[in-house]
């Protein structure tokens, strides 16, 4: 039976947010914003570049333009990639379910990442050509957890004719509720917060690692 996969990007393929949360203290260091790593994965990490920015500021008390947030993400791109360079840590696991996925059913990614970024990592990780499409920040008018990004991969899958129900991979809960609005299956890595959160949060499925995830966990 055909089961189509959308992978989600940061936390769950690649453990680059680390590299994220730094671009994004460098970039808004001289806006006088500041935040600590907890608040980092309690209150900006599912969000989109634009998202996230657009928080943080408002929560320091001002009142970004959208040419103010477009602005930061131009800023923020090439010193994520600067960071990120040839040292881009994949998780344990990853590449393999990429490509065993691959052999059951379409593949896509639904990510808040810009394209530039996960198309260097999946070429990183060698599993580009497992990949039949990208959803990206660009992509989407509105971030996880609204359920856009998840619908216009629903709207792929059905333009390449992928049979059988699709199942999504998260590690946050903000990509979770989006999965979940989008009507669909979702398993969840606890990458970036604890099982019983996922758990809490909607997740069908949770394991600790990706490389955890079989395939008989991933069956609707």
């Amino acid at each position: 039976m055909s089961v189509p996969t959308l992978f989600d990007f940061n936390g769950v393929l690649v453990d680059d947010e680390s590299v994220h949360l730094a671009a994004f203290r460098e970039v808004l260091r001289p806006h006088g914003v500041s935040f600590d790593d907890e608040t980092y994965t309690e209150r900006y990490l599912g969000f989109d570049d634009a998202g996230a920015f657009r928080a943080m500021l408002t929560d320091a008390g001002q009142q970004p333009s959208d040419a103010d947030v477009a602005r930061l993400i131009a800023a923020k791109k090439p010193l994520y990639m600067e960071l990120i360079g040839d040292s881009l840590v994949v998780f344990e696991g990853a590449r393999e379910i990429v490509r065993r996925r691959a052999k059951v059913g379409t593949v896509g990614i639904v990510s808040g990442a810009l394209r530039d970024e996960i198309e260097h990592a999946l070429r990183v990780m060698d599993v580009r050509e497992e990949i039949a499409f990208i959803v990206s920040a660009e992509d989407t008018t509105a971030c996880k957890p609204d359920p856009e990004g998840y619908a216009r991969g629903v709207r792929a899958l059905r333009a390449l004719a992928a049979a059988g129900a699709p199942v999504v991979i998260e590690d946050s809960v903000a990509g979770i509720q989006a999965a979940k609005a989008a009507g669909l299956f979702c398993a969840a890595v606890a990458h970036s917060y604890p099982a019983d959160v996922l758990r809490a949060a909607g997740a069908d499925v949770v394991a600790l690692r990706i490389a955890d995830l079989t395939d008989e966990l991933l069956s609707p």
